[in-house]
């Protein structure tokens, strides 16, 4: 971006404190503006993002935002169902904005939206992000260059998983229509068509292997779009489903042909050179080899000086979106690059909701579940953590034996399929909100703690995790519940040992202040539960690596896995894994309900020591019909590659740097014994000890969901 030394940086603020926001702040520390402020109406997020990166101030509204930092720009990384409203009251309040794709969820929010710009004279851009990556480019200027001649094909594929479509959440705008799915990711590869050829006719748009989703939703895991500019045909084909990640655009024209793979940052023109036909194939597919190796060494390059802060081109991704917003930088008091404009957004929405015409998704209503052995005394349970993997099994058991369940969830409305047709009583609530736990508590016999926070930072742990197990033991109290059942881990302990035995008396692991944040904050919690618990009486559960219905196959428990194909055995892999089945556990906790003189014990639940790490995996690859890359690993590689990042991040001054820690790697063999004698005794607890029943509930049925 060209600026005059008198014409002062712009002023910039985000909306909204996602995922997407931490790429759109790398990518504008480097260029000349300055980013003044974040807003989220999460007033914790917002405040944690921004102190984050150094910035100033943060706001949960766009008005006192206005008021205070005063910016030129707001990039709008909301919710899509949200774009229009705040996009509009910003270009009001004079505000230029900068969307994230798709910019509406419909025609008429766009037109609305280039009224309101053209009355205030603000500029409203669009990140289509892929739309300014460097391998991109490359196809963009050979095809404007005519090296490819009238173009005759065009095919697009995106093959990568939405991970929502497993876990969720599931009660936001994504999945309220199942055409939303292809508005979340489909703009891009439309944005591409449309850039390289023109607005699309006869547009065809087939939604494929559709999913029923909890809250009475459903969509489709694959798309096929079809469409034409005149002589050129246009494919598209979306899948959102688990399998190997592909992102890909082939040209073919009358002279040549052209490939883009995004996934691998790589570009090739194929063209006829001035031979025979053998030689010139020949030298086409040396020529395209050649090519190949040379970018992906480049990449590769480009990527290391990064890191050490030498290169501005890390990822391409990163470096796509740093592109586009220089663009938009660039042409903010003149002309947008029409990739960045709304028009050719708007385009791209109409295309993508003209050419569905729907189609009913099949909804599979679960059997009514009544009690098959009631309890003698029904008692009032409260479950926080009852949609999680664990969660749902208690839950089921609970129902069954007929106590009265109250299931507290942040969002109602979207209970897991497994639950429909209990006898549920579903409130709202959230660890964080101690006023929603008195609520949910009151009047309760016991409290089941299954809840976990999934965030990454410790100070989000201590906030989140730790400090939410607080309110839930505070809420306890207040309200006279009787009885807290908390589920800690196994990991707490230090399990690298092979020749010691793990009791549940076993403290956990003197040097947990040296492990994984994880296992560090569970062993905080169970700490402060211990010391504070009095007068409720608390009983601790340290699960093993539980397997099962509603889990995946490609556990983490045995190593680390790259893209479900390559795994990383946590050393030989040869010994006898704790492994217990998710019904398993959750008996446990049941039976724990009423069960007497548990208060203040605690339990490791580990099922009987059948499968190695290697034997879990020979029958993941039976159950699924794989072959599975299995690479038995010394934990002195794993801590080897965390030491080369810590230097790393020492010399880029990374504010979340730490020594690693190969004690940490260590426990994650888990080569020690844990034994599970408390709960066979004071439980009648009988996890399954067959191997072929192991084998069946604990992988056959995991892996037949995964397929599915």
């Amino acid at each position: 971006m060209s600026r005059s030394k008198t014409t002062p940086r712009p002023r910039v603020a985000l909306l909204g404190a996602g995922y997407i926001a931490d790429w759109h702040l790398r990518a504008l520390r480097r260029l000349p503006v300055d980013v003044v402020a974040i807003v989220d109406a999460d007033a914790g997020r917002a405040a944690n993002l921004a102190q984050r990166y150094g910035i100033a101030q943060s706001f949960t509204t766009i008005e006192a935002l206005v008021s205070e930092a005063q910016p030129d720009v707001v990039h709008v990384l909301l919710p899509p169902n949200l774009h229009a409203e705040f996009a509009e009251r910003l270009l009001e309040l004079g505000v230029h904005i900068l969307l994230e794709k798709p910019a509406c969820i419909n025609v008429d929010e766009c037109d609305k939206l280039l009224g309101v710009a053209a009355k205030t004279g603000k500029q409203v851009g669009v990140s289509h992000n892929f739309l300014f990556a460097p391998v991109y480019e490359q196809l963009r200027d050979n095809v404007r260059a005519g090296r490819l001649g009238p173009l005759q094909e065009v095919d697009i594929i995106w093959a990568k998983e939405l991970g929502q479509l497993r876990g969720g959440p599931f009660g936001g705008w994504l999945f309220r229509d199942p055409l939303n799915t292809l508005l979340e990711v489909g703009p891009h590869s439309m944005a591409h068509a449309l850039d390289l050829i023109g607005e699309l006719g006869n547009l065809e748009i087939v939604g494929e292997r559709p999913v029923e989703l909890p809250g009475n939703q459903g969509t489709y895991r694959r798309w096929l779009l079809r469409g034409e500019h005149g002589p050129t045909h246009v494919e598209m084909r979306v899948s959102l489903e688990a399998g190997f990640t592909e992102h890909r655009i082939h040209v073919r024209g009358k002279l040549a042909s052209a490939s883009v793979d995004f996934e691998a940052g790589t570009y090739v023109l194929r063209q006829h050179a001035p031979q025979p036909d053998d030689f010139d194939r020949q030298q086409m597919t040396a020529c395209e080899g050649h090519r190949l190796v040379g970018q992906s060494r480049r990449k590769l390059l480009r990527y290391a000086l990064s890191k050490f802060k030498l290169s501005s081109r890390g990822s391409d991704y990163g470096t796509s979106i740093q592109r586009g917003l220089a663009e938009f930088y660039a042409g903010l008091n003149g002309t947008l690059d029409s990739r960045l404009s709304l028009s050719l957004a708007r385009q791209g929405i109409a295309a993508l909701t003209g050419g569905y015409r729907g189609a009913p998704i099949v909804r599979i209503s679960a059997e009514p579940l009544t009690p098959t052995t009631p309890a003698a005394t029904p008692r009032e349970v409260v479950v926080l953590g009852g949609t999680g993997f664990i969660g749902q099994s208690l839950v089921q058991q609970l129902c069954r034996i007929g106590h009265r369940v109250r299931l507290v969830v942040r969002d109602p409305r979207y209970l897991p399929i497994s639950l429909n047709g209990l006898p549920l009583d579903v409130r709202r609530g959230d660890m964080s909100q101690p006023a929603s736990l008195d609520e949910a508590f009151a009047g309760a016999d016991v409290v089941c703690h299954l809840a976990r926070a999934h965030v990454k930072s410790w100070g989000d742990y201590e906030r989140l995790e730790i400090g939410g197990t607080r309110n839930v033991l505070a809420a306890c109290q207040r309200q006279n519940v009787g009885r807290l059942l908390y589920t800690g881990t196994i990991d707490s302990y230090y399990a690298g040992d092979a020749n010691q035995t793990i009791h549940d008396d076993t403290p956990v692991d003197p040097k947990i202040h040296r492990r994984n944040l994880y296992a560090r904050a569970k062993a905080l919690s169970e700490q402060w539960l211990r010391e504070h618990a009095d007068p409720v009486a608390l009983t601790i559960f340290r699960p093993g690596i539980v397997i099962g219905r509603g889990g995946s196959p490609f556990h983490w428990g045995v190593g680390m896995w790259f893209a479900q194909a390559v795994v990383r055995l946590w050393g030989r892999g040869d010994h006898p894994m704790p492994f217990v089945l998710v019904e398993d556990t959750a008996s446990a906790l049941a039976t724990a309900v009423t069960a007497p003189n548990i208060a203040g014990k605690t339990y490791n639940l580990v099922g009987e020591p059948l499968l190695s790490a290697r034997d879990y995996l020979t029958q993941v690859e039976r159950a699924g019909a794989l072959r599975l890359d299995q690479r038995p690993t010394p934990m002195w590689r794993f801590y080897a590659f965390d030491l080369m990042k810590y230097v790393i991040k020492v010399l880029v001054r990374h504010p979340e740097r730490q020594w690693p820690s190969y004690h940490d790697w260590q426990s994650r063999t888990q080569r020690s014994w844990i034994a599970s004698v408390g709960a066979k005794s004071d439980l009648a607890w009988h996890p399954e000890s067959g191997l072929a029943e192991m084998i069946e509930q604990g992988i056959d049925v995991p892996m037949r969901e995964w397929l599915a």
